[in-house]
């Protein structure tokens, strides 16, 4: 059994709404030496498989199939035997 890790963040240069309110809300509430704010997302996968390579073919697979937008996001996977 493994956990699959998966961190998902939006390209450089696509626009983040959501980490500009969060940037705005810090500033607006005293914290004005953040300069940036930046949204992620983590998918926490099980999974069985015979190995981590294998494990990570899977999910790389998933990732470009479902899990993200490749013209707009990034992604990490790190793969952790349980």
């Amino acid at each position: 059994m493994y956990e699959a890790k998966v961190k998902i963040g939006l390209k450089k240069g696509v626009s983040d709404p959501e980490g500009a309110n969060t940037l705005k809300a810090l500033h607006l509430l005293g914290f004005n030496t953040v300069k940036e704010a930046k949204t992620n997302r983590t998918v926490d996968l099980l999974i069985d498989g015979k190995n981590k390579n294998e494990v990570k073919k899977k999910v790389e697979e998933m990732c470009q199939r479902l899990l993200t937008n490749p013209v707009i996001h990034t992604y990490e996977i790190k793969i952790i035997r349980k």
